[in-house]
């Protein structure tokens, strides 16, 4: 006895070869999905470049401030990278300033660089979502270049020496116990 399937005489070969298909199409795009999401989740080797290490200097002006961040040496500095035109940007912003206001008095400082083109969008958002933070806009993306940063947010935190301790790719709830507990023992 041998195995064979019959087809209905409503199905054809040339139907068989398309559900192929598509069937192969569908499988590569979910296989493809998930290799984008390991590799833009991830970084090459056992931890990110420069943990350990001087934190990069830079100096920032914009048309409200100049910043520069060895002016924060001495204090833990949590070092966001964000743009108003970001969702999960917008999203974090709020416990930033929240973890801000309950951290300030231990030494913690966000500086928050928006590579915002747009002044106007960045400063209404400011106004818009009440942002107290310590914030610089940089248009021409060198500070977050020097850092290799290119996704957004992105979050470093250097310690009281200036020296590079944490970084955290996408967006956080700076509530959490932990994120608070680490800041807190630095």
């Amino acid at each position: 006895m041998t195995d064979t399937v019959s087809l209905p005489d409503t199905v054809s070969g040339a139907t068989i070869g398309r559900i192929s298909y598509y069937n192969f199409v569908r499988r590569a795009s979910v296989l493809l999905g998930i290799v984008t999401l390991v590799l833009a989740g991830c970084y090459r080797g056992t931890r990110p470049p420069n943990i350990g290490a001087a934190a990069p200097n830079f100096s920032v002006q914009d048309s409200d401030r100049q910043v520069s961040l060895a002016e924060l040496r001495g204090k833990i500095v949590v070092l966001n990278f964000w743009a108003t035109w970001c969702p999960p940007c917008v999203d974090e912003m709020p416990s930033l300033v929240q973890m801000q206001q309950k951290m300030k008095s231990k030494g913690v400082e966000v500086l928050a660089v928006s590579v915002d083109a747009d002044q106007g969008a960045y400063q209404k958002f400011l106004k818009d979502h009440n942002v107290n933070l310590l914030t610089v806009r940089d248009p021409d993306q060198k500070s977050n270049t020097l850092y290799g940063t290119f996704r957004f947010p992105e979050t470093y935190i250097i310690d009281r020496r200036g020296i590079l301790r944490r970084k955290f790719i996408g967006p956080l709830d700076w509530g959490q116990p932990e994120i608070v507990d680490y800041l807190s023992k630095l």
